[in-house]
C-alpha cells in the first residue's frame, strides 16, 4: 500500500515538473513568434515561469532576439533534475548521462509539440465559433500559431471558404512527434519513462 502511494506520488511530482515545463515552453515559444508581450495571460506565464528562468538570465540571453536560451536552458535543467530526483527517491541510483540528457531534449521537443498541438485545436475552434474573437486568450493563440502557418499557407492557399494548411501541420507535428520525439524517447533508456504528460 506504501509504495503505490509513493509511486502514485511520485508519478504526481512528475506531471506536475511536466506541467511546469509546459509553462516554460509556452514562454519560450510565445517569445519566439513575437506574442504580445503585454497580453494578460503572457504576463501570467512570464511571472510564473520567471523565478526558475531568471536564474539563467545572468548568463543567457535571447538569440536574434526571439529565442530565449534562458528559458529553453531552465526547462532542461529542470526536466534532468527532476528524472534523477525521481530515479534517487526510487532506488534505481543515477541513470546513465547520455540518456538522461536525451531525456531532456525530448521532454523540450514534447512540451513544444503538445503546445502547438493544442493551440492548433484551439484556433480551430475559435474559427468555427468567434472568427473574429478580441478575447486575450485568442489573440495569444493565433500569435502562437501563425509562425507555423504562415509558410504552410504559401505553398496550400485556402480553397475558397476551406483553409487545408492546419490538417497539413497537424500531419507535421504527428510526424515529428511519432518518429523524431519517439526516437528521442526510445534512445533514452529508463530516463525516457519519464518524459511527457
Amino acid at each position: 500500500m506504501g509504495s503505490q502511494l509513493g509511486s502514485a506520488g511520485l508519478m504526481l511530482v512528475n506531471t506536475l515538473i511536466n506541467i511546469y515545463l509546459f509553462l516554460l515552453m509556452l514562454r519560450f515559444l510565445l517569445q519566439a513568434s513575437r506574442a504580445d508581450y503585454y497580453n494578460p495571460l503572457s504576463q501570467s506565464v512570464v511571472k510564473i515561469t520567471q523565478p526558475v528562468v531568471g536564474l539563467f538570465q545572468g548568463f543567457l540571453g535571447p538569440v536574434a532576439g526571439r529565442f530565449d536560451l534562458a528559458t529553453l536552458a531552465a526547462g532542461f535543467v529542470l526536466k534532468v533534475v527532476s528524472i534523477v530526483a525521481i530515479f534517487m527517491v526510487i532506488g534505481l541510483g543515477m541513470p546513465p548521462i547520455p540518456g538522461l540528457l536525451i531525456a531532456g531534449v525530448a521532454a523540450l521537443a514534447n512540451a513544444i509539440l503538445k503546445i502547438y498541438f493544442f493551440a492548433m485545436i484551439v484556433m480551430i475552434i475559435l474559427s468555427w465559433v468567434a472568427p473574429n474573437a478580441s478575447h486575450p486568450g485568442a489573440l495569444l493563440v493565433m500569435q502562437l500559431v501563425e509562425p507555423i502557418m504562415a509558410p504552410v499557407r504559401k505553398v496550400i492557399p485556402p480553397l475558397g471558404m476551406i483553409d487545408l494548411s492546419p490538417i497539413v501541420v497537424f500531419i507535421a507535428i504527428n510526424l515529428v512527434d511519432g518518429l523524431v520525439v519517439g526516437a528521442l524517447i526510445r534512445a533514452a533508456g529508463i530516463s525516457g519513462a519519464l518524459v511527457g504528460l
